[in-house]
Order: C-alpha cells, then structure tokens, then sequence
C-alpha cells in the first residue's frame, strides 16, 4: 500500500463517520415535522406574545381606542399585501426570506407600546401597526404554506393540532406573564416590563426565522414544489388568479373574511369592558389555552382513522355549527347581563376572586377562545385540502389572510366608532352563521375525491417519516 493510499484510506476512516453524522443531523433538520415545529415556535414568538398583547383588552391599556385603530391599520395593511404581495414574492425567494422580512415588525409593534406608556404619543402606535400588517402577510402566508403542505395527507390535521397547540402557548406564557407583573397593579394599564419582556420574545422568533428549510429540501412524497422555470411574475399571477377563482375558494372566502371578525368584541368589550387589568391578563390566557386544546380537538376531528376524508370534513363543518350555536347563544344572555351592568356604571371592575359573579364570564370567554381554534383550524384544512404544492398553498393562505384581515379591519373600525356591544355580538353571531352555510358547496366537493388533486409539479420522491 502506497503512501498515497494510506493516507486516502486513512481519510475515509475519519471522514465517514463525520459524513454519517451530518447526515443524520441534515435529516433532522429536513424532516417536515422538526420544520412545523420549528414554525410553531417562531409564532408562540411573535404573534403568540402580540396575542398576549390584545387579548388583554385594548393591548393594556385604559384607553383601547389607540390600539383599536392600530388594530384597524394592520389588518388593512394584511388585507393590502398578503394575496397579490407576498404570495408572488413568496414563490420566488421562498419561506426563510420572507419570515426575516416580517419578522422584526413584532418588536417594533411593542416597542410603539413601550413608547406610548411614556409619551402618549398614538401615531406612532398606529404607523407600527401598519407596518405590522405588512409584516404579518409575510409571516402567515409562509407559516400557512408550511403547515398545508409539508406533511402527509394523513398527518395534517395533526399537523395543524401541533401548530395551534405550540402557537396558543405563546398567547398563554404571555398572558400569565402579564398577569404576575401587573398582579397588584391599580392603574389599569399593563407595565413597562411586560412590554419589553414580549418585545425581547418577539425578536427571538424572528432570529428562528433563519432556520427555516426551504420547500426542495423538506423530505416528503406528496410535496410538489414550483419547477424553477415556472418562477416567473406572469406564470405566478395566472396560477394565482385560477387558484382563486376556483369555485371551491370562492364558497370558501366567507369562512375566511370571518375567522378574525370576533376578536374586536371579545376583547375589547367581553373582556376589556367586563373586567380589572390582572383578571383581563388571566381571561387571555385561559383564552390562548383554550385555543390550544380546541385546535388539537378539531385536528383530531379531521384525522379521524378509519373515516374517509368527505366524511371528516362534514363531521368538522356540523361541528362548527353545534358548537357556534351553543356559544353564541351564551354570549347573547352575557351580554343582556352586561348591558345591564354598564347602564349603571360598573365597568373593568370584577376580579377573578369575586366568586359566582365572575366564573360564568370567565368559562364565556374560554369557549370564545376554543371556537376560535375551532374555525381558524377548519379552514386550514379546507385550504389544505386544495393542494399539495407551497406556491398554490401561499396563494391560498394569502386569501385567507386578505379577507381575515378584511373583515378584521371592519369590526375593529365597528367597535373604535363604539358601536352598541349588543350590535357587535349579533353581527359576528349572524356572519359566522352564514359563512358556514355559504361554504357548503365548498365542504360538499371534498366528497369528489380521497386524495389532494393532483398538479401538472414534479413531485419529490422522498416519504417524510413522522417522529416517534
């Protein structure tokens, strides 16, 4: 044996194990669901601590009128972007681009918080939550994208189980957070400290963004990526536009524009009107709770074994409408009670220790926060079920995001112009309602075929392994 070759097999010896080593870590690392995960975690970063913000009732502070109408910006500026912006832009520069693009825009929105407790100064508040819609187009279209297509068609209510689950912690941690620095608090507004703690959370998540793995890595058989030659403005807007006009999407945008319509008058009327400043920081996180066990509840609804998947998508469509009755129909005799309560004067004044008087309110609330996963996890699906492909999947979250943030944007105008709370809750009662009946054809047409139809994509040969 030469010297040449000693050295050669020397370097094969040392090399190989490396070689397997790194192997098993890019697996990890490409697996689809370490990637949920990890998108999982940049939301309980970001937008699960800005849940933790809003959930609190006029984002902490006395006056919701402010946060209301910033509110009102960064749901317009969503509505602006997320379909006919960033699902393109998504397409061309992929999930990891675009999670840093967005990302930063969750601490600039708590620091404009941190701000206005010191200088009062709402213009501010309400430019950072514009420049947060933006942000937020880019975030959700790559975490919607993520979520409807990187797992198997068997795992995806799962899929979108472990998202809401992972997610609806931040809300939680951030609330409870809140509710033990702002525990003896008498001034009705929330501390500097618990801005910056979620502001210091939010950048993290958006530093996690940097990991995220691109669609051609990601392991998966039935993930059907854009070839390169089809990445071009043209092609993505005429495969944008057919993906919308489909009238499966079309039945669909209802159940869209409403899945954030409700958020106005829970928070700031049901919880921001009814009670004090440490009790509104507990509400949100049995709220954010609540959503968590609701998201792994449907997901387990639409992965049902053994059933076919027309079946589970009529079993989670009379589901939302048991459900949504029962509900609102409790937040309709709340809110006679609350009328009532606000006629004299008594306002953000019950405490969590104030037995009998509290506890039916509270329970209300977590129901609200339970059906809210109920109805966002659905549609999820819904989209998922459209396609396997990430850029026709950010076409449709990005649908999704316009008409959610559309409808958003309406009823937190509604509630900042003070509209009666009555009024609020018979708007978002009657619209849930009837988006549900409108999207009937839409959960019908699941009924056509077992499996995701297919695209003219190449499809990646690789299966993704669940991990045990």
């Amino acid at each position: 044996m030469t010297v040449n070759e000693v050295a050669s097999s020397g370097e094969s010896g040392l090399s190989a194990p490396l070689g397997q080593q790194r192997g098993v870590v890019y697996r990890v690392y490409t697996n689809c669901w370490f990637q949920i995960v990890l998108m999982s975690f940049i939301c309980f970063c970001c937008p699960g601590m800005y849940n933790a913000l809003t959930g609190m009732g006029g984002s902490g502070q006395v006056d919701p009128t402010v946060a209301a109408n910033a509110t009102v910006a960064l749901l317009a500026a969503t509505a602006g972007t997320a379909l006919f912006m960033v699902g393109p832009i998504f397409n061309r520069v992929g999930p990891r681009v675009c999670l840093l693009l967005g990302g930063w825009t969750y601490p600039l929105y708590a620091g404009s918080l941190l701000c206005f407790n010191a200088t009062a100064n709402g213009a501010f508040v309400i430019a950072s939550g514009a420049i947060l819609g933006i942000g937020a187009s880019f975030l959700w279209v790559s975490q919607g994208a993520i979520m409807t297509t990187y797992v198997p068609e068997s795992q995806k209510g799962r899929a979108i189980a472990v998202f809401w689950v992972i997610f609806n912690l931040g809300g939680g941690v951030g609330s409870l957070a809140s509710f033990g620095m702002n525990y003896n608090s008498t001034s009705g507004t929330v501390s500097d400290g618990t801005y910056i703690a979620l502001l210091i959370i939010m950048a993290v998540g958006w530093l996690l963004g940097s990991f995220i793995c691109p669609p051609a890595s990601v392991r998966l058989a039935e993930l059907q990526p854009s070839p390169e030659s089809d990445k071009n403005w043209r092609k993505t807007a005429m495969m944008s536009l057919r993906a919308i006009m489909d009238w499966r999407v079309l039945c669909m945008l209802p159940l869209f524009f409403c899945a954030n319509v409700f958020y106005s008058y829970q928070q700031n009327i049901v919880n921001g009107m009814t009670f004090n400043i440490r009790t509104r920081s507990l509400n949100g996180a049995f709220y954010w709770m609540a959503q968590m066990v609701g998201g792994l509840t449907m997901g387990l609804i639409l992965d049902i074994p053994g059933l076919s998947r027309p079946i589970r998508a009529r079993i989670g469509w009379v589901f939302l409408v048991v459900t949504g009755m029962a509900i609102w129909g409790g937040g309709y005799a709340f809110q006679l009670w609350l009328d009532d309560r606000m006629a004299t004067g008594l306002k953000q004044d019950i405490d969590y220790k104030d037995g009998s008087i509290s506890t039916g309110p509270i329970f209300l609330y977590i129901f609200y926060g339970a059906y809210d996963s109920f109805w966002q996890s659905y549609c999820y699906w819904l989209m998922g079920a459209r396609s396997n492909s990430p850029a026709v999947a950010a076409v449709l979250v990005g649908a999704y995001k316009t008409f959610q943030s559309t409808g958003g944007a309406m009823a937190w105008r509604i509630n900042a112009l003070a509209e009666p709370a009555m009024s609020q809750l018979a708007m978002n009662w009657g619209l849930c309602m009837g988006a549900l009946m409108i999207a009937i054809p839409s959960v019908l047409a699941v009924t056509v075929t077992s499996n995701t139809e297919p695209t003219e994509e190449q499809e990646t040969k690789e299966v993704c392994v669940e991990p045990k």
